[in-house]
This record gives C-alpha cells, structure tokens and sequence, in this order.
C-alpha cells in the first residue's frame, strides 16, 4: 500500500489547505472546488487530508457505512440495532470522469425486480463516500447529468435511485472536492454555486518555495515512510486541531453584527440567490472554531467571503473569477459596528486559520486580472497589407441555434438531437450489456407469449434474461463547433472586425451554454494557423479571439485545408463527436495562383464528407459581391449575414444548416 504524501508537508497552497481543513471541520460548509493549472499539488492536498480526518464507527457488515450510535432507520443493509461498532479510517473515495449512472448512484437488479419482487441494490460510490471524502478530478469533464446527481447527493445527504417505480435511499452525507483546470472547460454557473468554497491556485514564481517543493517530493519519492515519519508530529497536531475545532463549532456565536456584514458583502457583489449568505455564515463560523474562538469576527468573515464568493460572481464563462478586495473592505468598514481595524489579518494565518505549515505561497480567491483590453492600433491601410494590432470585441448577443442534421451519438449536450441515456423515450431494443433504462411495456409484450411454456400459475409474470428490452431515447448533443475566422487585411476595417469578433464571441458564449467543444483556425498573410485545438474552454476561445491581430492577403484555401485537417484528427480522437464548422469571411480569396479555384476545391472537401457547416458573411458596404453565398454553395451550408445572425432575425436557420436536401436520419 502506497504511503501518501503527507498534508503538512505541502508547500505554500495556503488558501487551498484552509478551505480543506474547514471543510473537515465543518462538512456543512459544501465542499471545495480547486480550480488551477497543472502541476500545483491539487490532487496531492486532496488525498493527504483523509489521512488527518478522525476515525469513524461503523455498524458492522453495513455496506452503507452507518453510525453505530445513531444508524439509518432507511438503510437497505438495515434496519440496525444502535450499539458498539468497529473502527476504520475515514474513506476517500474517486469518481472517474468516465464513471456511469449506476457506479455513481448504485444499481438495481431489474430481472430480480420484476421477477421475484426482490430489491437487490448493489450500492455505488456515493455509499462509498458516506461519511468521508468524494473526490472528483477534473470535475469540469464529468457529464452534466452526472454532476446534477453528485451535488443533488451532496445538498440533502442522501442518494435516492429509482428504476421503474422500485426505489432505494441510502444516507449520503460527504465531503465534496473537486478539481480542475480551467483551459479545458468551465462549470455551469448553476453548478458552480453548489459548491461551498472555491480556490485559485497557481505554481510559485519564487525560485525558493519552487526548490522547496522539488526538494520535498524527491525525499518522499525516495523513502515515503521514512518522509511520512518525519512529517508525523505535525500531522498529528493538525488531526487533534480538527477534533478540537468539530467539538467547539456547536458553541460558536454569530451575533447580529457578523450576519449583517454578511448580507452586506452578499449584496455588495451582486450574488444570485441566498446559498452564498448561508456558506459565508458556516465558513465563517468554521474558521472562528479552527482558530479556537466561540465569537465570529470581521476578519472571519472576510476570509469566508474570499473562499465563498467568487466563483458566485460569474455571469458568463468570459468573466474573470475573483473579487475586488478595496471593495470587501469598505463594505466590512461600512457594516463593522466597532473602531478597531477589522483588516488585520491573525498573524497565524488568513482569518485566523493558523496554516497547518508556516509556508507562504500564491493565494487563491484574491483579485483576478480582467479580460486584458485590446490595443488599439491604426486604421488599416486600403490594400489590407499591413498587419494591425488586435480590435476589441463588439458586445456579444444572444443567437439562435445552429444545429448538425440527423441523429448523432455523441456526448450529452444540448445543441443537436442524438440517441442519449437521459431524454424521452423513443422505442426499445435488447440490451447491450447493463441493462439501464428499462422499458417496461417492451419487456412486458416480450415476456407475455411463453407464461404458459414457463408454467406460470401465480399473478406474477415470469419474466427471463432474453425478455428484458432496454429503452432508447433521443435527447441533445453537445458538438464540435470549429470557427474558421478570415483576419486578412480585407476584413480589417476597425468598426467591421470589431462587429466579426462580437458575432463570433456570441457564437462562443452559446457553444459555451449548450457544452459544446470549440476550436478555433485563422488565416491570414499566407498561411493558417490553429489558434486553439478543440477545447471545452470557450474561455479560452475568446482570450485567443481578442488578441487576434488582423492584415496581408486572404489565404482562403489554406483556411479551409487547416480546418480539415483538424477535423480529421479529432475524428480519431472523439469519432463520436460530430461537427459544425462556422467560417467567418467575406468570401474573398486572394494571393498565389487561382485562389479562387483552390478555395472552391478545398470547400468540396467539406461537402462530399457532409460535414454541416455554416459561413457568416462579412461584406459590407453598398456593392456586394456574394463571394460568401458561392463558398457556402461549395460547401454545401448555409450563408448567413452578421446582422442576420441576431436570434430574432435567425428564425430560419434553426433549419438543418446544410438544408432540407440533406436530412439524413
């Protein structure tokens, strides 16, 4: 068995371990999201904190983890009679992004079920996790419904699974951390707040704490008893804090003055809804017990604000989490009630946490730097030749969605129709493997010709293996949505390439919405380029798009053979992922011999591969030469102008965007 790396021996991370050490406090704080580039010790921090929660009782033989001294009255394993129990670590327990409905929430035998009226329930990692840690890595990749299912788990303690009118409920009760890089896709607002806390964490830029670190992780590598021996002491003084803080949380006092300031803060920063008051008071609560107060501070409730507000503050994927701490303080100011200075900080730590370590580290949930402005350059030159600095975006608006034709199979969306797990139900088919979602009246009509060969005498059908049908449903999709953006020189009017980018930035914000992937290709001078490979970061997207300078020739073709070739690999990569290519030009094509010619040929690629695709056309100006019509012809798509792109002047292309000629089932 692998020894774990050791809690306190983390480098900095300061903001990261507090909020793991509240939680285990007080689990009613709603668990830690830990958002952060690769390589700071996310995943390290997370699996040595089960090694400082206290030991738990358990009933014997109860596979649901029950209380000896108080068991579920509900338990499936039960009922249990209170008494003794046996001791074991707390667990910790890992969802894989990959995991299915039933390894998250259990699975019950439907045959047995329907047959013998039996519910054999064969219990799944949330009873794992009762009563200790629920990792989830990489949270952001998890399937949505999934999500919905873990945090719905995680509000009311409990996990209820129902097939087919048979039900279980199991106690549930966790701590909920997960993490995840931002580069690879965001969370739903919605998701988002149903996590307690949130920390920002990043790699030190001082050459010290970074020789620290590497210096601690080869000594572990290198013996990790021995590392692990060294580091125990400090282990065992946090594990005996944590007993201490858990004891003392019930007689800690949140007057009047500390709710208000809460409310305040709350208010101040514009926070959806009323789940941020309550995790500020239990956070804030929590830190006074970890620093061994029964009275909640100002400073506690500063602190709670920094771990609990700005992953609330996100209105769209584009905003840059964070609050602004000039503004904390004078709302703290503002509501203090009292003349002491509120903004110092307890020398032991943020809020008077006492880090577990004395290192100083990069702290998270601080001020973020915005969306940086765009440089503004000078107008471009008639011919385009010249390359002009980046045009901000125009302000995005809301589209219409553009969807691929047919009935794909790909990941859980909400943008194309597809044969899904979840969605109505559609008609039934013998199942392949598991059976899942089972439909009923197939199964019935299946079973019913053979009850008299299978000596049925009772009021029970007489259901089999082979009788079983599963149901098939259609629900939604999510896509590859690759833009094709044209940043030549014949788009690079100021006010025009401004409109472009907020078209595709609209564009951006919906894939976003419907959890669609999204790359980005542009060209310009004489070449392509892939400015970003398909990501679930539309963040990123957008980052890449704003600093999109524009100017020379219109490669056009290479433009097209660029995306191509994109496709082709993600195909090999994702083959069930079906896409939507977006190109964004005014359909001039210019430089080397025949460009024209070499663009249209590269559009029929698209089009004997009956990739859907959709081009929106940037001319402008009162002569028009509907350059961008023809391409859209080539590539058998749909043409679409920017003003037209407007959800309420879009009505028509909620249409196959390859149109009616090609609706293949």
């Amino acid at each position: 068995m692998s020894v774990p790396y050791p809690f306190t021996a983390v480098v900095g991370q300061n903001d990261l371990r507090l909020a793991l050490l509240l939680n285990a406090v007080s689990p009613a704080v709603g668990g830690v999201l830990v958002r952060g580039e690769k390589g700071t010790a996310k995943s390290t921090a997370v699996r040595a904190l089960s090694a400082l929660l206290p030991q738990v009782a358990v009933v014997p033989g109860c596979r649901f983890s029950c209380d000896p001294a108080a068991p579920d009255p509900a338990c499936p394993d039960g009922p249990h009679e209170a008494g003794n129990g046996v001791v074991r670590p707390a667990r910790m327990v890992e969802l894989p992004v990959g995991a299915s409905e039933d390894r998250l929430v259990g699975a019950l035998d439907i045959e047995r079920a329907l047959a013998e009226g039996v519910k054999s329930f064969e219990p799944g990692l949330l009873a794992q996790a009762h009563r200790g840690i629920l990792y989830v890595d990489e949270v952001n990749l998890l399937h949505d419904h999934l999500v919905d299912l873990l945090l719905d788990a995680a509000a009311m303690g409990a996990s209820y699974v129902e097939r087919e009118g048979v039900s279980v409920r199991h106690a549930a009760r966790f701590l909920l951390v997960g993490t995840m890089n931002p580069e690879e896709g965001e969370l739903r607002p919605q998701l988002l707040d149903r996590f307690g806390l949130t920390v920002e964490v990043a790699a030190s830029r001082e050459p010290e704490q970074r020789v620290e670190v590497v210096r601690r992780r080869l000594a572990h590598d290198d013996d990790p008893v021995g590392f692990a021996a060294r580091w125990a002491g400090e282990e065992a003084a946090v594990r005996q804090r944590i007993v201490a803080a858990r004891e003392l949380l019930p007689q800690v006092q949140l007057g009047d003055g500390a709710l208000r300031q809460i409310a305040a803060v709350c208010s101040a920063f514009e926070v959806d809804g009323m789940r941020a008051d309550i995790v500020m008071a239990r956070t804030a609560t929590a830190l006074a017990a970890w620093a061994g107060r029964t009275d909640v501070l100002a400073e506690d409730v500063r602190q709670a604000a920094l771990l609990a507000l700005p992953h609330r503050r996100r209105r769209n994927p584009f905003d840059a989490p964070g609050l602004d701490e000039d503004r904390l303080d004078d709302t703290l100011d503002e509501f203090s009630g009292q003349d002491e200075d509120d903004d110092d900080p307890d020398p032991d730590g943020p809020g008077g946490g006492g880090q577990p370590a004395p290192d100083s580290g990069p702290q998270g949930g601080g001020d973020t730097a915005a969306r940086p402005e765009a440089g503004e350059g000078a107008e471009p030159q008639a011919s385009g030749a010249q390359e002009q600095s980046a045009v901000r975006a125009g302000e995005p608006f809301r589209t219409k969605a553009l969807s691929v034709p047919g009935i794909g199979e790909g990941a859980a969306g909400r943008r194309s129709r597809a044969r899904t797990e979840h969605g109505r139900t559609t008609g039934a088919r013998r199942p392949r493997g598991a059976l899942t979602r089972l439909h009923l009246a197939a199964t019935v009509r299946a079973a019913a010709p053979y009850q008299r060969a299978r000596g049925r005498s009772g009021p029970g059908l007489v259901i089999r293996r082979d009788d079983l049908r599963q149901a098939t449903r259609e629900g939604r999709e999510g896509n590859l949505v690759l833009f094709v953006v044209d940043a030549s020189g014949s788009m690079a009017a100021r006010q025009r390439m401004g409109a472009v980018k907020g078209a595709v930035l609209s564009l951006l914000l919906d894939a976003y919405q419907r959890r669609d992937k999204v790359g980005l290709v542009t060209f310009r001078g004489s070449a392509a380029e892939v400015a970003l490979p398909p990501t679930s970061s539309v963040d990123a997207a957008a980052a890449r798009l704003e600093s999109l300078p524009t100017g020379g020739r219109t490669p056009l073709a290479a433009g097209l053979v660029k995306a191509h070739e994109v496709l082709r690999v993600e195909r090999l990569r994702d083959p069930a992922r079906r896409a939507l290519v977006v190109v964004v030009t005014d359909g001039r094509a210019t430089g080397g011999p025949d460009p024209v010619a070499l663009a249209g040929r590269a559009a029929r690629l698209f089009a004997a591969e009956q990739i859907a695709s959709v081009v929106v056309d940037c001319e402008s100006g009162p002569v028009r030469l509907g350059l961008a019509g023809r391409l859209a012809d080539e590539l058998g798509g749909t043409a679409v102008t920017l003003d037209a792109l407007r959800a309420d002047a879009i009505a028509g292309l909620v249409r196959d965007v390859r149109g009616t000629s090609r609706r293949a089932a």
